[in-house]
């Protein structure tokens, strides 16, 4: 029986997982979009990411477009598999 996971169980990490889970399994999106997408602050959404990718469930590239740094999130196989479980567990709660 599918059970809540408690780290995806907070809900703006809930958002940020459903977010990521959504794209195509080798996307990345941007923390800039990201954080505009989620109406967060970066300093919200790097806690939250922090988590995330200490349980596993993210993995966070940092790089350069041309000068300027960019962070490139994606969802890793163990975190769309923790989402997709997560999201059986709600609903069988909602008798779904």
């Amino acid at each position: 029986m599918p059970e809540l996971d408690p780290i995806i169980h907070q809900p703006v990490r809930l958002q940020i997982m459903a977010a990521l889970t959504a794209l195509p399994d080798d996307a990345q999106l941007d923390f800039v979009a990201l954080r505009k997408m989620l109406e967060l602050t970066d300093g919200n959404l790097s806690v939250h990411l922090r988590k995330l990718e200490d349980a596993g469930y993210v993995r966070m590239e940092k790089t350069f477009v041309g000068r300027k740094p960019r962070t490139f999130i994606a969802a890793t196989p163990e975190g769309r598999a923790a989402f997709d479980e997560h999201v059986r567990a709600l609903k069988r709660i909602i008798g779904e």
